[in-house]
């Protein structure tokens, strides 16, 4: 969820990627272009204010290449266990001219190369975040079944990452979103509206060329690039949280080349921007609820508030709106869009939940260094002070692919259907106006069925805030021969969780063989 920028966070990425997203990792080789003569997402002028879709409609064709990549030895990786490499796509396929993204991969060879089925794509989510560090943390995220069997290859997605160029809008992101997310007074909501455009008018400045090339149906052209660069007839792939989504499209537009495909915690990839943001926002309003109530019931919950920790939130809420808390002179106080973002950021997974409950405890007797780095991990921020691309990307990304309400005052209109939906969650999730400003007129909406790419497994846990399990369900609906397995957690993505769900999942990635249906791990 992003606050005062962006309505929400349409999707999250996993847990385990917020661990070890960080890792850098070199290239060594020169980039191979990539082209295709086939119809593409046509290229938008950016034209401010302008919210008209594109009229081109995405082709499902498969690029046509000759070209190889050349792996060689990660500088980054001492160990030496995995290759980096380059890629070079087309800003637009269907007129390679306008310029070009370099794309940087990592594979993790597999162990057992007299074995190897084949290459293993991975996303970890986002949109924005690189998956290259994905292949090269790979034991972290894979059983050793996986990496025995498959060359595990992440990527930056275009825009991202150590891929170039890469979306660049603002360096401090406090001033951004920091600020109030509930606003009381005109002037409040106006301060909103005027850093929201100021957000969009950097990104122009500092990316504008790319901007228009950047969504998802561009990069799922990119990973059958990537499949034609390796010289493989079909991929298999794994994508979690919205690397679900990505995966879905391009199982869509390239059906033939799927060979098979996971996707933990998905969401609905044909709801609207207001069904899912509202999913989203019952989704982290019940696992608060359930936050709340545990803590209630421990005695020794450090937030246990003589058994009311709901009224306790409450009102810490009020305090930090009407006099925010001061951690240090050079760092935004704790808002209440801060503490929604600290709040949001434990959502993720249940193990947060201490930190939690300690930082609020915390911050009841005016010490909001808990709440501060809770805010610190959702937005990535490096220990000097710097954040990486991620929440740019997300914000340009998300906004050419569905921008919700295309005025301020349609994003007004919505207001209190989240503030229904979600009693503490639902306001901070309706107010930003980002999208609603954005520069670039958003792609032509696709119709995710998966038609002919045989069977997808669909992962969705029960207590995911990011990706509801309702939402994931429907993912696996909306799929031709979509296969759904449930887990039971408290958890954002389930692979790995249990012995259950990894066999299950393992089982179809090496042996083609689906769980069974109405299966629970």
């Amino acid at each position: 969820m992003e606050h005062q920028l962006n309505t929400r966070r349409r999707l999250a990425v996993s847990i385990t990627a917020l661990a070890i997203i960080t890792a850098l990792i070199t290239a060594c080789s020169e980039p191979v272009v990539i082209g295709s003569s086939d119809d593409t997402i046509a290229g938008q002028e950016i034209t401010a204010n302008s919210q008209t879709q594109s009229s081109s409609t995405p082709s499902t064709t498969n690029a046509v290449s000759s070209a190889e990549i050349v792996w060689s030895k990660c500088l980054s990786d001492p160990a030496g266990k995995s290759e980096c490499g380059e890629l070079a796509v087309p800003f637009d396929y269907d007129d390679p001219t306008i310029g070009s993204f370099t794309l940087f991969l990592t594979r993790l060879p597999a162990t057992d190369p007299d074995n190897k089925i084949g290459s293993m794509l991975v996303n970890p989510g986002g949109p924005g975040f690189g998956g290259s560090s994905v292949a090269q943390d790979a034991e972290y995220y894979f059983s050793s079944e996986l990496l025995n069997r498959f060359d595990i290859i992440g990527w930056d997605p275009r825009g991202t990452g150590k891929s170039t160029p890469a979306i660049n809008c603002i360096d401090e992101y406090d001033e951004y979103f920091g600020i109030d997310s509930t606003p009381e007074t005109p002037e409040e909501k106006q301060a909103i509206i005027d850093l929201s455009q100021k957000f969009n008018d950097e990104c122009v400045k500092r990316s504008g060329e790319i901007l228009p090339y950047i969504s998802t149906q561009a990069t799922a052209r990119d990973m059958d690039s990537i499949r034609l660069a390796l010289g493989e007839e079909k991929i298999t792939y794994f994508g979690f949280s919205y690397g679900s989504e990505l995966g879905a499209t391009w199982a869509t537009m390239f059906p033939n080349t799927v060979r098979a495909a996971v996707l933990d915690g998905a969401s609905d990839p044909n709801a609207t921007s207001l069904d899912q943001g509202l999913a989203q926002a019952r989704g982290f309003e019940k696992q608060l609820d359930a936050f709340l109530a545990a803590c209630s019931k421990r005695v020794s919950c450090a937030f246990h508030s003589n058994g009311n920790s709901a009224a306790a939130l409450d009102e810490l809420l009020i305090e930090v709106d009407e006099s925010p808390i001061v951690v240090t002179a050079n760092r935004t106080p704790i808002t209440q869009g801060v503490m929604y973002t600290a709040l949001a950021q434990s959502m993720y997974s249940d193990a947060l939940w201490p930190a939690l409950e300690r930082a609020l405890a915390d911050a009841v007797k005016g010490n909001g260094a808990g709440l501060l780095k809770l805010y610190d991990d959702y937005y990535q921020r490096k220990p000097g002070g710097t954040y990486g691309n991620e929440l740019e990307a997300f914000l340009a990304i998300s906004c050419l692919d569905d921008p919700g309400p295309t005025s301020v005052a349609a994003v007004d209109e919505q207001i209190s259907v989240f503030t229904k939906a979600a009693k503490r969650f639902g306001e901070s999730f309706a107010y930003g106006y980002s999208c609603a400003l954005w520069p670039v007129p958003p792609v032509q909406r696709l119709e995710i069925t998966g038609k002919g790419a045989g069977p997808i497994v669909v992962i969705g846990t029960t207590g995911d805030a990011a990706t509801p399990i309702e939402s994931s369900r429907n993912a696996a609906k909306a799929l031709e021969e979509g296969v759904f397995l449930t887990v039971t957690a408290d958890q954002h993505t389930g692979y790995g969780l249990n012995k259950c769900v990894v066999d299950a999942v393992d089982k179809y990635l090496i042996d083609l063989t689906p769980p069974t249906v109405g299966k629970v791990c």
